[in-house]
């Protein structure tokens, strides 16, 4: 069986301020009426053979979007591997392997990360089944995308001579992210590929390797999975084993050492979005060149990408920049350096503001809250509560805090006493209370939430009973 192995980690740094920590780029929907960038993942599946259901690999921040992602496609048999801490594509594959080994013997893993774009699916595809016959010879195979451009922001494979009855070629060599002259001689040779970090090969091939080259990788995440617990619909791996392991690309660890690299060549429309200029060259432009999303207008604006999320937004005189408006942040940037708005994104990170982690917006396994106002000793929020789910059994040692429901009916607990809340009605949860809102309707609850204390932050919970494991 081909077992898909999805790699949905990430800081969400590079299309910020669209993608946060907490909402990172493969679940946002960058092209209209195409889906996340997983769900497309996921959909540019079907039609190969042997398919198993998908392994998952991710983080704690993103598990319920991965877990809502594959319900929202009909994918409700992946698995969810969880790990305590990113560790790189190395471990992260390692763990994928073992659990598709204890499936199938022969498995086959179809590495994929979840945030790239291949415009051509049935290109991929047949790539793809090219690569499984090679797989089966116990190659290790990676996929060199055909450059178009001399691209400075992407690792390059060098191709080596031909495999006999294939389609492929050795990897004669990896090469690092070059300048832009060495790009443009390896663009006219032919004989270089951009490396897409996506691979095909047996699981007991790559554990062997791995075991020859980075020996103590393979053993910590060996361990790491032995004591793994099942927890819902999530694979917990084990923190201390794993947090033992050190970090590193599959591309250092095994394919730079392994005789066994075989590329496979792929002209599909692929990119790794890997900044606002790839977003734009990828979108469809109106005749100024313009990639428009939202509530926008545009004078004398040209090959230019502006997105209006919660208001409208004009741009007049303006060329080649990146303008992109959420609900609490505005990035302007000159489309020729998208490339350091993770010079940004470490600001934030030094100022510890909030905006490198989350939208206003913030989803959550039960709905979802938005900030809707705050000041000094308040905050007001926006509550959604969906069908059948519930906030955790908590209390709070610094606030207080009045629910008014404004569609739906709650139902609430607060210090031993239940009552439903119904529309227009109000309630007060006093400081130190225990409290829990459940939505036990086929239709979701919002309320309006006031917060009053000395310390509104969201590490101020403690929680008694919770349906999701946090």
């Amino acid at each position: 069986m081909l077992y898909p192995i999805i790699l949905a980690g990430g800081t969400g740094t590079r299309l910020w301020p669209a993608s946060r920590t907490a909402l990172a780029k493969q679940f946002i929907e960058f092209y209209s009426g195409q889906g996340t960038l997983f769900e497309a993942t996921l959909a540019r599946l079907q039609g190969l053979p042997s398919l198993a259901s998908p392994i998952v690999v991710c983080g704690e921040e993103q598990r319920f979007l991965v877990a809502e992602s594959l319900r929202r496609n009909r994918s409700e048999s992946g698995y969810i591997l969880l790990e305590p801490e990113g560790r790189n594509t190395a471990p992260a594959i390692a763990l994928a392997a073992q659990l598709a080994l204890e499936r199938d013997e022969q498995a086959q893993l179809l590495v994929l990360p979840a945030d790239h774009v291949i415009e051509d699916g049935a290109a991929f595809r047949r790539a793809v089944t090219a690569g499984i016959e090679l797989a089966e010879q116990d190659w290790l195979v990676t996929f060199g995308i055909v450059p178009d451009i001399p691209e400075t922001g992407y690792g390059y494979l060098k191709s080596g001579e031909a495999i006999v009855g294939s389609s492929g070629n050795r990897v004669a060599e990896f090469v690092e992210k070059p300048d832009l002259e060495t790009a443009r001689a390896y663009l006219e040779t032919g004989d270089y590929r951009w490396n897409s970090g996506m691979f095909l090969f047996k699981a007991s091939v790559y554990l062997q390797e791995l075991a020859s080259h980075a020996p103590d990788i393979e053993a910590c995440c060996r361990q790491a999975y032995a004591g793994s617990e099942k927890d819902q619909d999530f694979i917990r791996i084990a923190e201390s084993e794993f947090l033992a392991c050190r970090s590193e690309s599959i591309d250092y660890a095994v394919m730079e050492k392994t005789d066994r690299a075989a590329m496979l060549s792929l002209d599909a429309g692929w990119s790794d979005l890997g900044a606002w200029n790839a977003v734009w060259e990828h979108a469809p432009k109106d005749e100024q060149g313009n990639v428009i999303s939202g509530d926008v207008l545009s004078v004398a604006t040209g090959n230019s990408y502006i997105q209006a999320q919660s208001r409208l937004v004009a741009a007049l005189g303006v060329e080649d920049a990146v303008i992109v408006e959420t609900p609490d942040a505005v990035l302007v940037a000159d489309k020729a350096r998208a490339q350091q708005v993770k010079d940004i994104v470490a600001q934030l990170q030094q100022l510890k503001r909030k905006e490198k982690d989350f939208h206003r917006l913030v989803h959550r396994p039960w709905g979802s809250f938005e900030s809707l106002a705050g000041g000094v000793g308040y905050q007001v929020k926006h509550i959604v509560v969906n069908p059948g789910a519930a906030i955790s059994l908590q209390r709070h040692q610094h606030r207080s805090e009045h629910w008014t429901v404004v569609r739906g009916t709650a139902l609430i607990y607060c210090d031993g006493r239940e009552f439903a809340l119904n529309e227009n009605e109000s309630t007060f949860i006093p400081l130190g209370s225990k409290h829990r809102l459940s939505n036990t309707s086929d239709k979701p609850v919002e309320i309006i939430e006031v917060q009053v204390g000395d310390y509104l932050g969201e590490d101020d919970i403690e929680r008694f009973e919770d349906l999701y494991g946090r």
